[in-house]
């Protein structure tokens, strides 16, 4: 039997939506380990004055296995 548990973050990056969750998996993976898989629960944008997108956002919540 395993027990998992979830926790919510936030990350962002200028390159798009995928690499601002790498960077979130990334960043966890630092203190979290057994990470699982991620669920990305909102997705926002950053921008200019002119409505240019600075950088993506997103809000994931992550799964891992307790050991």
């Amino acid at each position: 039997m395993s027990v998992t548990k979830v926790i919510e973050l936030s990350a962002s990056s200028a390159e798009g939506i995928e690499g601002a969750v790498r960077e979130g998996l990334a960043r966890a993976g630092k203190t979290v380990k057994n990470i699982k898989g991620a669920w990305v629960n909102d997705i926002k944008v950053a921008t200019d004055a002119e409505g240019n997108v600075r950088e993506w956002r997103v809000n994931m919540r992550i799964n891992f296995e307790v050991d």
